[in-house]
């Protein structure tokens, strides 16, 4: 696909998805409810086999009922245990507050018995409150514990993904900190040296600077963006790299317009690209091209970005000589794709050097 057909500085932002607090709700009263139908079924089949047949309005009143008390003690045991997690150096407190929870529950579900026992018929004579009490905590008492494992075992998952998130955040940092300070240099020396001689192109790289700042900066905190930003990004690079060396740098375009809504890590490719230019074009002597690929294939987006430079070297000297940028790029990767990724650097056969990599592909949301 040509540059004329695809503009890549056409950028979008993507939305970003809120948190409802309501889950646990929703969460709760779904699971009580089927509990509530399994517990019915298997109640009236329980006494028909006994020869007692219990109408589905009986058996539905009494355990649905008993079903649907749990629903606000569940909220209580997601609450509580977001608060007073049983976790390391916390330990003694945790087990305390949902000793407390669960005996409270045992006992606030022997009172509602108590009171709602004329209206849905639990117990065709009441026993003695001690009696209810007793059951109550025979009942309750582990099925609390059981739900406050549940809620622990979300807590830490969700923990877990913050943890894995704020480390792919602190390595989209340091990418940063690695971009900004030599190629700002680099830029503003260029454009110093272009403000005289050729003020139209320092206005130009001023421009497109502005555009990689403003870029930056509206993109604070945020790890994924569409695929069109990010090669909008990656194009206002180019530019700058373009007019720094002049005809000796060569950029083309291949990129499928299917894959332009995918998600991406932000600052995926530009690494990918700098050392492109800064490592297979800038040591060669004659003019080079550097080609950005991008194609949509089988649930997956494929990336590729080649060069026809000096080529690619395996040795200590040139993995130094490459930065942080490619092992940055490699470690976000595994972050947040695990095994469901491909990341490939090699030396191609024509000359040069070729970058691959694949992702799951997913879309976007609508900006």
């Amino acid at each position: 696909m040509t540059p004329r057909a695809w503009s890549p500085l056409r950028n979008g932002a993507p939305a970003r998805a809120s948190v409802r607090q309501w889950q646990w709700w929703l969460l709760a009263l779904g699971w009580w409810t089927l509990n509530g139908f399994a517990s019915a079924t298997n109640y009236r089949f329980l006494r028909g086999s006994a020869g007692d047949a219990v109408t589905w309005e009986h058996a539905l009143l009494t355990t649905m009922t008993s079903a649907l008390l749990w629903v606000p003690f569940t909220v209580m045991a997601a609450a509580l245990a977001e608060r007073f997690p049983v976790e390391t150096g916390r330990v003694r407190r945790g087990l305390a507050v949902h000793t407390a929870a669960a005996l409270f529950v045992c006992l606030a579900r022997a009172a509602v018995v108590v009171l709602l026992n004329p209206r849905v018929g639990w117990y065709p004579a009441l026993p003695p409150f001690p009696t209810l009490l007793l059951t109550s905590f025979q009942s309750n008492f582990f099925l609390y514990w059981l739900l406050t494992g549940v809620v622990h075992a979300v807590h830490y998952a969700r923990r877990y993904r913050e943890r894995d998130t704020q480390l792919v955040q602190a390595r989209l940092d340091a990418l940063k900190a690695q971009l900004q300070p030599h190629f700002l240099f680099n830029t503003l020396n260029t454009i110093s040296s272009l403000v005289h001689d050729d003020p139209a192109a320092a206005d130009r790289m001023i421009a497109r600077l502005s555009t990689l700042l403003r870029h930056s900066l509206d993109n604070t905190g945020t790890s994924e963006v569409p695929l069109r930003e990010e090669l909008g990004f990656v194009a206002s690079y180019l530019e700058i790299e373009q007019t720094r060396f002049e005809d000796r740098l060569g950029v083309t375009w291949d990129v499928d317009p299917a894959a332009l809504d995918a998600r991406v890590p932000h600052l995926l490719l530009q690494p990918l690209v700098e050392n492109a230019v800064r490592h297979g074009i800038a040591p060669r002597g004659a003019p080079g091209v550097v080609r950005i690929s991008a194609r949509r294939d089988d649930g997956l987006l494929r990336l590729e970005v080649r060069d026809d430079g000096v080529g690619f070297s395996t040795g200590p000297r040139d993995a130094a000589r490459r930065g942080v940028g490619l092992p940055n790029t490699r470690a976000r990767l595994v972050q947040l794709y695990g095994d469901r990724h491909t990341f490939e650097v090699r030396g191609a056969e024509e000359g040069g050097t070729v970058t691959t990599l694949t992702i799951p592909y997913r879309r976007a949301h609508p900006s």
